[in-house]
């Protein structure tokens, strides 16, 4: 408590311009960068925040920030303690150990040293550390050291971060290369699965570019002269595969949509925000991660939803062709707690396609 009382002083506010030095600015921002990509990596990619541990990990993430800061502010704007101006000992005998600074007209107590940037002399002066653009010495040494040891464990903590996430996506992308897949072909192939379940059908869709060999898969992407093979319109197919068994089903699941779509009522008005503050914690930091668009809703509007996350839906706006001119479609992303089935679409219970899959 005296620490934070020390701090907002007057005298200690008029430090504030110690912030416009080129030291605290490239500190603060590598502080700010590391956290906030740790933070919406963390969340995105390698740990959701609506699990147990991804939750642990988030609090840690901002755990190691505020503390970070703390010691460091403290660092900067307590100060290390400096020598009273016009100082000298009690007994005026003992001045003649100590020497006389001609600066602050005062001598130099045990320990204390002039220092040139400050224009001050320091009680127990360290150094004069340019990061904090102050000195360290008797008032904020702790706090100073502190800042380095936790710098480094949270710069650790994000690192790991960082690797796992490049590890996993890496893994990821060799997976669907070794099958001879995209990413956009592997969430179909798994949607033709769900369609083919879900109406209890007799048929198996096999993916037709697997040519059976992980190696012959590989080489369709990586070659000795670094081109991909073929002409990017023709591609070679398994021999039980019709050339476009991939379109056929493609045709299949965009009529099965239209059919699987769910009516919703908006009951929130939402600005298309990209991560709404107003739509709760977790809406806000669940924001899907793609250049997908998100539309405006006001209260009253109908949305035929088609696919969904946990907390986001997608879909399109019913509109009205008489008061909406040259505008065919209007669709994208909105938040989930935004709008509510309607009484006749929540009767069958239909969910948007794709919501098992929650983030």
């Amino acid at each position: 408590m005296g620490t934070f009382c020390s701090v907002i002083k007057f005298e200690n506010l008029q430090e504030l311009k110690r912030l416009c030095h080129w030291g605290p600015i490239i500190a603060l921002g590598v502080i700010a960068i590391c956290s906030t990509m740790a933070m919406i990596d963390s969340v995105l990619w390698y740990w959701p925040l609506h699990t147990t541990g991804g939750s642990v990990n988030f609090i840690m993430l901002i755990n190691w920030t505020i503390m970070i800061l703390y010691n460091y502010f403290n660092a900067m704007f307590v100060g290390p303690g400096f020598v009273p101006l016009r100082w000298k000992p009690e007994n005026s005998q003992d001045s003649m150990y100590l020497q006389y600074c001609k600066v602050c007209q005062a001598y130099k107590a045990p320990r204390s040293h002039h220092c040139r940037k400050c224009n001050r002399c320091v009680m127990k002066m360290d150094h004069h550390c340019p990061w904090i653009n102050n000195c360290c010495g008797y008032q904020n040494h702790a706090s100073f050291t502190l800042f380095l040891l936790l710098a480094p464990l949270g710069c650790i903590h994000a690192a790991f971060i960082f690797v796992m996430t490049m590890y996993t996506q890496l893994y990821n992308r060799m997976k669907i290369i070794l099958r001879n897949k995209t990413s956009i072909e592997s969430w179909i192939e798994e949607k033709a699965k769900d369609r083919i379940q879900y109406y209890q059908l007799d048929d198996v869709f096999i993916f037709p570019y697997d040519l059976g060999s992980r190696w012959k898969n590989f080489k369709q992407v990586f070659t000795w002269s670094g081109a991909p093979e073929g002409d990017g319109l023709e591609w070679p197919v398994r021999e039980d595969c019709h050339p476009y068994s991939l379109t056929i089903e493609q045709l299949k699941q965009k009529a099965d949509k239209r059919v699987r779509s769910v009516r919703y009522k908006v009951i929130q008005d939402y600005s298309g925000a990209c991560c709404p503050l107003n739509k709760g914690i977790k809406t806000f930091f669940t924001s899907p991660c793609t250049e997908e668009p998100r539309i405006r809703l006001q209260k009253g509007e109908l949305i035929l939803a088609t696919r969904g996350l946990r907390y986001w839906l997608y879909g399109d706006k019913i509109l009205d062709d008489s008061l909406v001119e040259g505008v065919s479609r209007i669709r994208g992303w909105f938040p989930r707690n935004c709008v509510e089935k309607c009484p006749c679409d929540a009767e069958t219970d239909q969910a948007p396609e794709g919501e098992k899959k929650n983030r």
